[in-house]
């Protein structure tokens, strides 16, 4: 049985990788869908000449263009088996595409995240304040929440049905931490998937500044404990 696919790109002035990315993923996706999150380079024009259907979010915020995203698949008439997210950096390896989608595929599974385990990350891909914050939120979750994921990463795929259900909000940086605690909450099947991860091209939004990555922590913390208050 065929499985259509559809892949949504947040991106923020990334004109010099987006087209990267957009050619390593594999072809069996059926369309690849860049969210333009207020980009002052030409980051809409090169994902369009390089094939991906480009849209326009112009308030910033990660969670914002997964959610622009979602919206544009949810007036199609035919809509998606899975959804994919991986980032517009080329930091992520979009030929592991395959690898992220086989548990959905071949053992039915709900939800998938690449893990970006140390072995496969390139030095210094992960800035301190980025293992610092996924080391602190995925041990809260595993206290809280009995979790076994390691890590938050951009690189993910779940079932475009499953999806709508979790009715996700975040606008900005807690989009990830969000839907892993909605997967938990509600009990659906998952695992990670240890992925390689490399140097993003450019300056990181989140980690590169003292400020992106003091307010993603607070995002990602009030995420966690906001849900083991509801437990």
């Amino acid at each position: 049985m065929k499985h259509l696919i559809k892949v949504i790109i947040p991106a923020h002035n990334e004109a010099d990788s987006i087209a990267k990315v957009i050619r390593d993923i594999p072809t069996l996706v059926s369309e690849i869908i860049v969210v333009d999150n207020n980009s002052t380079d030409r980051t809409a024009e090169v994902a369009q000449s390089a094939g991906a259907t480009v849209l326009s979010e112009v308030e910033k915020g990660y969670g914002l263009a997964c959610l622009k995203g979602m919206e544009y698949i949810s007036k199609q008439q035919i809509t998606p088996d899975i959804i994919v997210f991986l980032d517009g950096d080329y930091s992520d390896y979009p030929e592991e595409l395959t690898k992220i989608i086989a548990p959905i595929i071949e053992d039915d599974l709900d939800f998938v995240v690449g893990a970006r385990v140390k072995e496969l990350r390139e030095k210094g891909s992960m800035t301190f304040p980025q293992r610092f914050g996924n080391s602190l939120a995925t041990t809260l979750m595993k206290w809280f929440f009995g979790s076994e994921f390691t890590d938050l990463g951009p690189f993910r795929a779940i079932k475009y049905k499953k999806l709508e259900a979790l009715g996700m909000v975040d606008k900005t940086y807690g989009w990830t931490v969000e839907m892993q605690l909605k997967v938990l909450q509600r009990k659906y099947t998952y695992i990670e998937v240890p992925v390689h991860y490399r140097n993003r091209i450019g300056v990181s939004k989140v980690s590169g500044t003292v400020k992106g990555a003091i307010f993603a922590g607070i995002k990602i913390l009030g995420w966690i404990f906001k849900y083991s208050i509801k437990k």
